[in-house]
């Protein structure tokens, strides 16, 4: 087996999912929520507020850590805040809920594509380790990989919220190959992401496999993949890494 360590993307890469965070619906539906508990909104009101302290939470990242070329920020902070600024204490709970609620009504859908447990069953067999490294929010993701059965696969997690920064950002990785003791020859970074995942690797010095999904960015300018699938076919991927 050439790589001890697969590190893998989420959405896009083992997760099908399509969401939609700006339509009227979900932002009626979350300022009745709000109301429910003191903090009286009108629904553009609320989805004003909410982009306005989504980029001041950005701002924040971006003066606590000037070394990261590409950030993330704790959506918790920003639930939190829209009770805040309407005179409202909420419990952590009820903010970790909000994320939730807003999580699911915002999603369309969401499934593992076609052979993702077969793949990562493969690699679990012939002695490989799982990685993941999602740009992603951890009060969404963390529920999505226990309702898809994929944690347990997973011998170490990194989700963008949790470390302020995001991928392509070398700091990024650096994070995840220090926190477990990986090394560079013997990893590879598989996502559907052209920029963040396989730009990100080329940049940090790892292989990787780039698979083409519907939601993957339209591809402008050069891919660089040691491997590449580019009909979607996740199959084709233990068929590339272990046939």
């Amino acid at each position: 087996m050439k790589y001890k360590n697969y590190v893998f993307d989420l959405y896009g890469t083992l997760i099908d999912i399509r969401t939609d965070e700006w339509s009227a619906q979900l932002w009626k539906k979350m300022a009745t929520l709000y109301g429910y508990y003191g903090a009286h909104y009108t629904y553009k009101e609320l989805g004003k507020a909410y982009g306005e302290l989504v980029d001041r939470e950005k701002r924040a990242v971006r003066r606590r850590h000037p070394e990261y070329t590409v950030i993330d920020i704790k959506i918790e902070k920003v639930f939190r805040a829209l009770f805040t600024q309407k005179g409202v204490r909420p419990k952590k709970a009820t903010v970790l809920e909000f994320c939730e609620v807003f999580r699911c009504f915002s999603t369309k859908f969401i499934k593992l594509y076609d052979g993702v447990t077969e793949l990562l069953d493969t690699i679990k067999a012939n002695g490989g380790r799982v990685y993941l490294l999602s740009n992603a929010q951890r009060t969404f993701t963390e529920n999505e990989l226990n309702m898809t059965g994929l944690t347990p696969y997973f011998d170490g997690i990194c989700i963008s919220s949790d470390e302020e920064c995001s991928k392509p950002d070398p700091h990024y990785f650096r994070a995840l190959f220090e926190r477990y003791g990986l090394e560079k020859e013997e990893s590879i970074m598989i996502g559907n992401d052209y920029i963040s995942d396989i730009g990100g690797a080329a940049d940090f010095g790892i292989d990787s496999l780039y698979i083409h999904q519907a939601i993957s960015p339209e591809i402008k300018s050069e891919l660089r993949s040691t491997y590449t699938v580019m009909d979607g076919d996740v199959f084709k991927m233990i068929a590339i890494l272990f046939g």
